[in-house]
């Protein structure tokens, strides 16, 4: 792990590259659907390949060399490729020719940028998932897990171990932990039309990582950097379902299920001190509101991420 950080270059961006039926890899375009690139009709997810491939991360719908396949629980064990999701009210999927004419050119020409995130979870299934800082340009306020870009000559792991020490000062070493890679996910901000034209695409990646430490073991190592992160929260299986279930709910905070508690202990950092806080279970319920201004919630990619988390549990169990 310390030849890692010891051999980090200057960041380069890593964009999204597309190839279908064995064409030659194409650079994605920032107004540019990838999900509707492989799909048919009114689809929001599709299986596919992918790999980063001499600093681009190619997709494409037939397997190449180095490409990641993934093994999700379905009732039997199946092998199935990564799958790719989107929103149904992604922004990218519902602009108009019109709107993305009008995009600026040095947004048109952007392409689309590649990230990664990391679920992690504790010996005892807890997940982690942090606060963005309301001073980001992006999602602030917003409850992910951490992650973030990949820099040059970086693999998905090590790109999503960096971003995990950066932000959260949990520095994992080799032979701490398993990890698969989970899914992918579309993400345009804002993340609807009604908040404006997009300003950023991304491709985010999301790598499960099984650590062998209880949350209590891995919360004593836990140094939040404050520019990023204005809270964290180790979240256990039945409030982790009930975010996943509201994924593609818009416009209001779903029924709070009668066996969950009616708050959530979360630790808020702030001018280099941790303060532990109950929040109402519910705010981690809510959803993308239609119009205004955002609110604190869980990211509609995250929910996603964690509908297939739980999936994997019983293969854990086994």
């Amino acid at each position: 792990m310390l030849a890692r950080r010891a051999n980090m270059k200057s960041i380069t961006r890593v964009v999204v590259y597309l190839s279908k039926e064995n064409s030659c890899p194409q650079r994605a375009r920032f107004q540019q659907s990838i999900v509707g690139h492989f799909c048919t009709g009114d689809e929001d997810s599709w299986m596919v390949n992918c790999a980063l491939d001499q600093r681009r991360f190619l997709i494409s719908d037939r397997e190449f060399a180095g490409s990641n396949r993934v093994l999700l629980q379905k009732g039997k064990d199946k092998k199935r490729n990564l799958l790719p999701q989107r929103p149904p009210f992604c922004p990218i999927k519902h602009l108009t020719e019109a709107q993305a004419s009008s995009l600026p050119v040095e947004t048109q020409e952007r392409g689309v940028d590649v990230g990664v995130a990391i679920l992690l979870q504790s010996a005892n299934q807890k997940v982690l998932l942090t606060r963005r800082s309301k001073t980001l340009s992006s999602f602030p306020n917003i409850w992910v897990p951490p992650g973030g870009h990949i820099e040059q000559d970086e693999q998905l792991l090590d790109a999503g171990l960096r971003e995990l020490g950066e932000e959260t000062g949990l520095w994992l070493e080799d032979g701490e932990f398993s990890w698969r890679p989970l899914a992918l996910w579309e993400s345009v901000y804002p993340p609807m039309l009604s908040r404006g034209l997009p300003r950023r695409h991304h491709v985010v990646v999301y790598l499960l990582l099984l650590s062998r430490e209880s949350h209590q073991q891995l919360q004593v190592r836990l140094k939040p950097n404050e520019a990023e992160v204005s809270a964290y929260a180790w979240l256990d299986e039945p409030v982790l379902a009930s975010i996943a279930a509201t994924q593609n709910e818009i416009g209001a905070t779903s029924a709070m299920a009668g066996d969950l508690p009616p708050a959530v202990s979360i630790t808020e950092v702030q001018h280099g001190s941790a303060k532990t806080l109950a929040i109402p279970t519910t705010m981690f319920l809510s959803s993308v509101p239609l119009q205004g201004e955002d609110v604190e919630r869980v990211s509609t990619g995250t929910k996603f991420a964690l509908r297939l988390w739980l999936d994997t549990l019983a293969v854990q169990a086994e």
